[in-house]
């Protein structure tokens, strides 16, 4: 099984060489790329321990002076494009230079659609070449880069096979109907809602948040939630984003699930609970849809202050941000709320503090 990083599996290296990694995994030959056994330790550290912390590091001028690595690993392209290369990478994923960032996390983020570096135009070549300085890599238009990064993360970091996520699927949900209370995550009981807005029932393969509004509405109206911390195998067992040796959650990529932990948090708060308080999730909802009756203009809960590229962004936010014209929390809510017989304006529950 493995395990988290450790403070001395950290591995230093220059920005441009993770595309260099990307790049190698695209080439249709076995041509040499520059620092060939550096690509060759990083590839095998990742694969050996994808929570390796990769630390990118680059020759700048002014206040970050003081993780400059030096011109050791310069290619022979001149220092000036080294270091352009180096920077727009750096810029591109929204990230500082001597950040410090476990090797699965930030694959995630340069790998990702949309978001990510999905080719190295303007960064390792150019449309055109304005003097000798500036010719580029010699891979640069090769297209191994863009084929490497088609092929996604998987190529290194190998994903949860559908097995495994079948059999925790039908393990959880034997204890999910079997259970009298539940633990789970606070912010997720409000994506239940959207999904259900969304019109999302059982069976869903990816999570057990359908199975529990169904339990709840139509089989034990008094089961209870306890909310815990992190992606909690009896809600979350068969994400496909879900890390089982770290309780964690991959979704949000190239942020470690911290953005997750900020969203229980905000809605912790927002909500007047704590990690443990237990109750009926019916109370839950009334408390829910009495302190949040819509996403919209929520900043700390849905909506992130955090635009694209930055490792904070995700999917949700995104929706959020053009207007979420579905307005499926909105809907479920109104769905919900018929559901439970709860009148608006209702009064909160009392709560039990685990």
């Amino acid at each position: 099984m493995e395990t988290p990083a450790r403070p001395a599996d950290i591995l230093e290296i220059r920005p441009y060489q993770l595309l260099c990694l990307v790049c190698r995994i695209g080439r249709q030959n076995c041509e040499p790329y520059y620092f060939e056994e550096k690509l060759d330790e990083l590839q095998e550290r990742i694969m050996a321990n994808r929570y390796c912390v990769l630390k990118l590091r680059c020759d700048v001028e002014s206040t970050f002076r003081f993780q400059n690595p030096g011109d050791a690993c310069d290619t022979p392209e001149g220092k000036s494009f080294n270091l352009r290369r180096d920077l727009t990478v750096l810029q591109r994923l929204g990230l500082l230079p001597g950040a410090e960032v476990p090797a699965c996390d930030l694959l995630r983020h340069l790998t990702r659609a949309n978001v990510g570096i999905a080719t190295v135009q303007d960064i390792c070549c150019f449309e055109q070449v304005t003097a000798p300085i500036w010719q580029g890599c010699r891979y640069g238009n090769s297209g191994n880069y863009e084929r490497g990064h088609e092929k996604g993360i998987e190529a290194l970091i190998p994903p949860r096979s559908e097995d495994e996520m079948a059999a925790e699927k039908k393990k959880s949900l034997e204890a999910l109907y079997a259970a009298d209370e539940v633990t789970v995550r606070p912010h997720i009981l409000a994506c239940a809602v959207c999904q259900y807005g969304e019109g999302l029932r059982p069976p869903f393969k990816e999570d057990n948040l359908p199975e529990l509004i169904d339990v709840m509405l139509h089989q034990k109206p008094d089961i209870k939630v306890k909310l815990v911390r992190g992606a909690d195998w009896m809600m979350c067992a068969p994400c496909p984003g879900r890390i089982p040796e770290l309780n964690a959650c991959s979704h949000v990529w190239g942020c470690g699930e911290l953005d997750s932990q900020k969203r229980d948090l905000d809605l912790l708060q927002k909500l007047g609970l704590e990690f443990g308080s237990t109750m009926r999730a019916r109370d839950f909802y009334r408390l829910l849809f009495e302190r949040m009756t819509t996403t919209h203009g929520i900043p700390d809960t849905c909506i992130k202050y955090n635009a694209m590229p930055s490792v904070w962004w995700d999917e949700c936010a995104g929706h959020l941000y053009q207007g979420n014209p579905r307005a499926k929390y909105e809907k479920g809510k109104r769905e919900l709320m018929e559901k439970l017989q709860i009148a608006r304006g209702g009064a909160g529950p009392s709560t039990t503090p685990g």
